[in-house]
């Protein structure tokens, strides 16, 4: 195979997978936009709001000795990274499951994170 076709069909590949992933945000975006709720990109610091997104990821992560459940929520618009201290796991709270939580948005470590968010499991 010639470099220039070859260079091509790959620059064809990522051009793709960058556009379904855009595809994806906007996606997660129009399913999350309820009435009544600000996406994650525009929910302001330290203040009560209430978001909607799809969980990314679950990890537990001990803090100071003591168990913290750590999920990554994501609407399409950004990331906040949820976190219930003193909890190993949450039945129902998953990767790919959709959820609306409640709480304050504060910031640690330069990462957007809501402690021990109320929280709505949805279907």
């Amino acid at each position: 195979m010639e470099e220039g076709t070859w260079r091509s069909r790959m620059s064809r590949r990522i051009s793709d997978w960058a556009n379904s992933s855009d595809q994806h945000a906007r996606d997660l975006r129009r399913a999350h936009a309820t009435s009544g709720q600000v996406s994650i990109a525009d929910a302001p610091d330290r203040e009560m709001v209430r978001l909607s997104g799809t969980v990314r990821s679950v990890t537990l992560r001990p803090r100071g000795g003591v168990p913290a459940l750590e999920a990554e929520l994501d609407d399409g618009s950004g990331v906040i990274t949820l976190l219930w201290l003193g909890r190993r796991r949450i039945i129902g709270i998953s990767a790919g499951r959709t959820l609306t939580v409640g709480g304050r948005i504060g910031l640690q470590d330069g990462h957007r994170v809501m402690f021990n968010p109320r929280y709505e499991l949805r279907p």
